[in-house]
C-alpha cells in the first residue's frame, strides 16, 4: 500500500529529545523551545515566534490578541479547517464566508470589500497547499479599513509570496506541525508575530494569563495572573522533536519539490485532454509541495477515482467539507455572496500521496494507476470524460452513445 501520507525523520529527533530529558527540563520554554523560536525569527523574518501545542492555539491566541467580542465578523475562506472559523468563534465572533479564487483556491481577494461591515474586525486568509493568498492586496484592504490580518499559513511553512515567507506577511501568522505537515513534530503550531505591539500581550496569554515569561527574564521579582490567557505551550519533547526538523527544513522541502514536480510534469497531458486539472502557481509565488491535488469532474467521479486507486494500492482522499454547509457553520457564521468555486472544489478536489521518502517507481506507480483509470472509463459504453473541465471546476460536455 502507497499511504496518503508517512511521517518522516531526520534521524536526529531521539537524540535531541534524549538531551531534552538530560537537561532536566520537559515542560514548555526549554532550551530546545528557545531553539526553535530564534530559528523562525532568523529565518522566516518574523518579529518573535511563539510555540504553541498545535496551530489550532496559535489561531485561538490571535483571537484573543485580536480582542474579537461577540458579534464582530472576521472575513475568511469557507474551504478550511475548521480550527481557522472555531479559534474566533469561540470569543463570540462571527466568520464571514466568501468564495475561493479558481486558480489556488484560496480567499478571492475580490470579494473581501463587498463583505466588509462596521462589525467587520479581521481578515483570515488562508494559505491553501502552501500556495500564498494576493497578501499586497489583502493588506491595502486592511490598511483601508484598519483591519487585523491575521495569516492561516498552516500548510505553508517554506513557502513564499514575492520573496516573503507565508505567515510574516500579516499582522500575525500561524503555522502547523501537525504529522501531515512538512515539518512535524507529531503535534505541534506557530504563533508568528510580526507587529511588535501585540507580543508582550501574546507571552501573558500563551503563559495562562500571568507574567511567567518577564520573571524568568529577571524583569520582575515574581509573577502573577495579570490578564486572560490558557496553556498553549508544547512540552519540551515536542521541541526537541521539531528542531531536529527545522535544521532540515530546506532540504525536505526541495525533496518534496521534486516529486510534486515529477506529478506535475506527468500529468501534464491529462490536464491537456481535459480529464483533470493540475495545481496553479502564480508567478509571484514559491509554493513548498506540501498537497498535489487533483479536480475531477464531480463528486460521483472522485469517488469512483479513490475507489480504484485503493484497487491500486494507493491511499487517496479528498479534501474539506466546506464549513459554511456544516451544521456549527450554519449555526455561528454567514455568508457573503455565492460559494459557487467553494462547493464545486469540495465536490471534486483528490490529494494524491506525497511523503518525503517516497520512490520514484511509487510516484510512477501513482501516475500510471491514474493513466490506466482513465483509459478504462474511457472504454465505457456511456463515456462520462468526454467533455473538458471548466474554469470552475465542474465538467461540461456530453456523453458519447
Amino acid at each position: 500500500m502507497i499511504p496518503f501520507n508517512r511521517p518522516y525523520m531526520t534521524g536526529k529527533e531521539l537524540w535531541n529529545i534524549s538531551q531534552a530529558h538530560h537537561n532536566g527540563q520537559l515542560s514548555g520554554d526549554g532550551p530546545f523551545t528557545k531553539k526553535c523560536h530564534q530559528w523562525f525569527q532568523r529565518e522566516l523574518g518574523c518579529h518573535r515566534a511563539l510555540l504553541t501545542h498545535s496551530c489550532t492555539a496559535a489561531l485561538e491566541m490571535a483571537a484573543i490578541l485580536a480582542d474579537v467580542k461577540p458579534g464582530d465578523e472576521i472575513i475568511m475562506p469557507s474551504y478550511t479547517f475548521v480550527s481557522t472559523a472555531n479559534a474566533f468563534v469561540l470569543r463570540g465572533g462571527v466568520p464571514v464566508f466568501i468564495d475561493i479564487r479558481e486558480d489556488t483556491l484560496n480567499l478571492d481577494e475580490t470579494k473581501i470589500e463587498a463583505a466588509i461591515t462596521n462589525r467587520t474586525v479581521a481578515i483570515v486568509p488562508v494559505h491553501y497547499a502552501g500556495v500564498g493568498c494576493e497578501m499586497d492586496t489583502i493588506m491595502e484592504i486592511a490598511r483601508r479599513y484598519n483591519l487585523l490580518v491575521v495569516e492561516d499559513a498552516a500548510q505553508g511553512l517554506m513557502a513564499l509570496y514575492r520573496g516573503r515567507h507565508l505567515g510574516t506577511i500579516g499582522h500575525l501568522g500561524t503555522l502547523s506541525f501537525h504529522e501531515t505537515k512538512n515539518i512535524t513534530s507529531g503535534e505541534g503550531g506557530a504563533l508568528l508575530i510580526n507587529d511588535e505591539r501585540f507580543v508582550a500581550r501574546a507571552e501573558i496569554i500563551r503563559e495562562k494569563g500571568t507574567n511567567r515569561s518577564r520573571f524568568f527574564r529577571g524583569e520582575v521579582d515574581k509573577y502573577t495572573w495579570v490578564n486572560i490567557g490558557s496553556s498553549f505551550l508544547p512540552g519540551e519533547l515536542i521541541a526537541a522533536f521539531l528542531a531536529a526538523q527545522l535544521e532540515e527544513a530546506a532540504e525536505i522541502t526541495r525533496t518534496r519539490l521534486d516529486i510534486w514536480d515529477r506529478y506535475h510534469v506527468a500529468l501534464a497531458d491529462m490536464e491537456a485532454s481535459g480529464k483533470v486539472r493540475r495545481p496553479v502557481i502564480p508567478g509571484d509565488c514559491t509554493h513548498n509541495a506540501h498537497l498535489y491535488h487533483l479536480r475531477l469532474p464531480d463528486s460521483h467521479q472522485r469517488a469512483r477515482f479513490i475507489a480504484a486507486m485503493e484497487n491500486e494500492g494507493i491511499h487517496t482522499v479528498f479534501h474539506y467539507i466546506p464549513l459554511h454547509s456544516s451544521p456549527a457553520g450554519v449555526k455561528y457564521c454567514r455568508v457573503n455572496g455565492v460559494m459557487t468555486v467553494t462547493d464545486a472544489v469540495s465536490d471534486c478536489l483528490v490529494r494524491l500521496p506525497l511523503w518525503i521518502d517516497m520512490t520514484e517507481e511509487q510516484v510512477n506507480h501513482v501516475v500510471a494507476a491514474i493513466g490506466a483509470y482513465f483509459q478504462a472509463i474511457s472504454s465505457e459504453r456511456r463515456e462520462p470524460m468526454s467533455g473538458r473541465l471548466s474554469a470552475s471546476g465542474r465538467f461540461v460536455g456530453s456523453c458519447d452513445g
